[in-house]
């Protein structure tokens, strides 16, 4: 610990949390947030359900060195915040990915678990913000 030049004690700043426990936070809160079930979420991620358990838990960490999943992870964070940007409110934003879709040609939900699904919403959802 450290004193001041008044002979008071100060503390370091706190470190700023690794990108991976910040990354898998919000893929957390922002799956809660949409209602989505484990198995939702591991198929988005593309991991087992266990390792979505345990991230759930913060028992995992996602990690740049496993590409796939992070950027996954990335790309459906990029998705909540368009739709709070696009709704601000969460109950909105659940229907809407539970509501068929016509450009889309389905629920949004249903396309979220594979990669080409879940990029074309979050383009959707891009162009959507480009308007507004």
């Amino acid at each position: 610990m450290r004193t001041s030049r008044h002979g008071e004690a100060r503390t370091a700043a706190p470190e700023a949390p690794a990108p991976s426990r910040v990354l898998g936070k919000a893929v957390v809160r922002a799956a809660d947030l949409l209602g989505l079930t484990q198995k939702e979420l591991s198929r988005i991620l593309g991991v087992s359900e266990a390792t979505a358990s345990r991230l759930r838990s913060d028992k995992y960490r996602l990690s740049p060195d496993r590409a796939k999943e992070w950027e996954l992870a990335r790309l459906f964070v990029r998705l909540f915040r368009s739709l709070d940007a696009l709704w601000g409110h969460d109950d909105v934003a659940r229907t809407w990915l539970a509501s068929p879709n016509l450009a889309l040609g389905t629920r949004p939900r249903d396309l979220l678990t594979s990669v080409e699904g879940l990029v074309r919403v979050v383009a959707y959802l891009d162009a959507a913000r480009g308007r507004v």
